[in-house]
């Protein structure tokens, strides 16, 4: 599992939530080492009107940005697995984008084992009671 939280600037379009969940399911999984089946997104779009940056908006910029929070469970990915994976989603994003902002932001979340987890039952306890 992870959980991953994305906002784009810009409208609502579906080949772009078809697009970055491909390219965040393939770096979670190949360079966080994160199960596909247990990863969830969620999408949020907001008009670039009210996506200000260094006091601009980005409608005045010409510029997309984006903000990703992914969650993971604490001790499970290490400082250079970490920043890996966010020059290679920064790029992505900027493929998928087009020239993206530099203020375009991801942070990845180390949550402790004991209070997070999915289907009613902590990593804490997965660890403990592997299957």
């Amino acid at each position: 599992m992870p959980i991953l939280n994305v906002k784009i600037s810009g409208p609502r379009r579906s080949d772009i939530v078809s697009q970055v969940s491909a390219m965040l399911l393939e770096h979670t999984s190949a360079v966080l080492g994160k199960k596909r089946e247990v990863t969830a997104i969620t999408f949020q779009f907001i008009d670039p009107q009210d996506w200000i940056i260094a006091g601009r908006p980005l409608s005045e910029q010409g510029l997309a940005s984006f903000y990703l929070d992914i969650k993971v469970t604490d001790e499970t990915n290490t400082k250079d697995e970490k920043a890996r994976y966010l020059k290679a989603v920064f790029e992505g994003f900027g493929r998928l984008l087009g020239p993206v902002h530099d203020e375009s932001y991801i942070y990845v979340e180390d949550v402790r084992a004991a209070s997070y987890g999915y289907g009613g039952t902590t990593q804490e306890y997965r660890y403990q009671h592997p299957a």
